[in-house]
């Protein structure tokens, strides 16, 4: 079996115990960002399995976008990743 090398980790194990792999991140060709494709990324990042760097220029996100996502999810969860509810965790 041949693995292909990689920088960092190939899998990473989340707090609540699953596992997350460079395949559970959205395909780079990602337009349509929904709450779990949103969440996918921000775990990778900050659970180390890609560096933030590799996922703003993978994904084409700006240092805000990107902040802003992180901020919503520590801060109210997955569900305030939706498009549908951002509205109700904006700060007036």
């Amino acid at each position: 079996m041949y693995l292909k090398k990689v920088e960092g980790p190939r899998a990473i194990r989340l707090p609540d115990g699953t596992v997350m792999t460079m395949a559970d991140l959205p395909s780079t060709k990602t337009r349509r960002w929904v709450a779990s494709r949103k969440a996918a990324v921000v775990r990778g990042v900050l659970y180390g399995l890609i560096s933030k760097d590799d996922a703003m220029s993978r994904y084409g996100l700006s240092d805000e976008e990107f902040r802003e996502w992180t901020l919503a999810m520590s801060t109210y969860g997955e569900h305030a990743l939706k498009a549908t509810t951002l509205k109700r965790y904006r700060q007036p």
